[in-house]
């Protein structure tokens, strides 16, 4: 403490004691009283400034204990004892104190809302310092990335290898540029990632980016330009040939006797593989769509098998192939009547269809685990391995040409896909090259009512 503080409370009243009794002509008893006075004055400045001090270390040790967090402990001095100037500070302090913890709950409050609005988003987010060190990151990235590791601290170039992300990262760092890339991860689940890379801003360092997970909308993409692609060219193929043979029955030779009838029939045969082409694809279509509404009930399907195997009879006798039916009378699933019609008809068409001449086509049924089975088998060309997955989509065909050849759309087994599907059952493939192959469809069982329990 300055001397100043406590020399000129100490000499004034001393000096003012030795000046009146001087004035009063009293001078020995002037300096005994003045000395008297300087060490009453002493005393009390030790004491108040002890007393003083003393005080003043409570509140800095309760000040410490309140910014720690901790409970104050309780002191030994009450109220009335406590100095005016130390209440009034403690006071103020206190309010202080109050206004600061109201601040921090309401900064607190505010945290918890901002994560968990972050982690509830469907894009993975991570914020990164102005050096491209990423600081925070949602939930969604994490799983984004596929990846257990820490993300907090680590450079965007060791968590994903593309230099695109790790430069634009930096330039919205340095020069605060946006960025708007897309990239690919590798693995066993690929996905595709449209990312956009933004300065915090604010005058804030650092960059902020936000991943969106593309792959399902970059799939249907592809799925669509080969759809048209292939509509396309399987329109081609029929229009083609018709308008090829129709130009050369104007040309002249609707008079040639030999040739012109064989021209008509193949102008009939590719407008008839036209218009199955056309209603596959409305089938398909309202079927993707829903707006084919099917009537589920209980469907006997040795009825529904035999209706299907008398519409390919005729074609099957052509070419000398068995079609034998083992299907219990009494098996009966849970779906409409005439989509399992057609899907029988399509799985049966297509067992003749690729089956040489002189084999056959065996149709049984049974019921397993609570559902109606029923297998198609051939003894036709069979499938190599490596189509079996990709079998059931459109246009998808094992031999070109030879399913062209043979009239086929490309569309049948897609068509039985979404309608068993819909009928609440599904359809496997087993298949071996030159060894035939086999077409299980599964649909449930109906459940059995009070009555008939009984």
């Amino acid at each position: 403490m300055p001397p100043r503080l406590f020399l000129i409370p100490l000499l004034v009243p001393a000096l003012g004691a030795l000046v009146l009794f001087l004035l009063l002509g009293w001078q020995w008893d002037a300096l005994f009283v003045s000395l008297a006075t300087l060490s009453g004055s002493a005393l009390t400045l030790v004491v108040g400034r002890d007393t003083f001090k003393r005080q003043l270390l409570t509140l800095a040790r309760e000040v410490r204990t309140r910014a720690e967090g901790t409970p104050a402990a309780g002191t030994s001095e009450g109220e009335q004892d406590r100095l005016e100037e130390v209440a009034s500070l403690r006071g103020a302090i206190d309010s202080l104190h109050e206004q600061l913890s109201a601040r921090n709950a309401g900064l607190n409050q505010e945290a918890r809302t901002l994560i968990a609005v972050l982690d509830g988003m469907a894009e993975g987010l991570w914020v990164t310092d102005a050096e491209g060190t990423v600081v925070r990151h949602n939930d969604a990235l994490r799983a984004m990335l596929q990846t257990t590791g820490d993300i907090v601290g680590q450079r965007p170039l060791a968590l994903l290898r593309n230099d695109a992300l790790n430069e634009a990262v930096l330039r919205a760092c340095r020069e605060g540029a946006s960025t708007r890339l897309e990239l690919t991860l590798e693995g066993l689940f690929a996905r595709t990632l449209a990312i956009r890379v933004t300065p915090l801003g604010r005058d804030l360092p650092g960059s902020a980016a936000v991943f969106h997970d593309v792959t399902e909308l970059r799939h249907l993409e592809k799925v669509r330009k080969d759809f048209v692609a292939n509509v396309s060219h399987e329109l081609r193929t029929p229009i083609t040939a018709i308008r090829g043979y129709a130009e050369t029955l104007q040309g002249g030779a609707l008079q040639d006797s030999v040739m012109a009838p064989k021209m008509v029939d193949i102008i009939h045969r590719q407008s008839e593989r036209l218009s199955e082409l056309v209603e596959d694809l409305l089938e398909l279509s309202r079927l993707e769509s829903r707006e084919v509404k099917l009537q589920v009930a209980d469907v006997s399907l040795a009825v529904a098998v035999s209706r299907a195997a008398e519409v390919v009879r005729h074609k099957a006798q052509g070419k000398k192939i068995t079609v034998e039916l083992d299907v219990p009378p009494g098996l009966v699933g849970r779906g409409d009547e005439r989509g399992l019609e057609q899907v029988l008809l399509n799985l049966l068409d297509n067992a003749v269809k690729y089956t040489p001449e002189g084999g056959r086509v065996t149709v049984t049924g049974v019921q397993e685990d609570g559902r109606c089975v029923v297998h198609v088998r051939d003894t036709g060309v069979g499938i190599e391995p490596k189509h079996l997955a990709r079998i059931f989509e459109r246009f998808y065909r094992v031999d070109k040409g030879r399913s062209r050849d043979m009239g086929g759309t490309g569309l049948g087994l897609s068509i039985v896909k979404h309608l068993m599907s819909a009928m609440g059952g599904e359809v496997r493939v087993e298949s071996q090259p030159n060894e035939g192959s086999t077409f299980t469809i599964f649909l449930p069982a109906p459940v059995p009512t009070a009555t008939a329990a009984g």
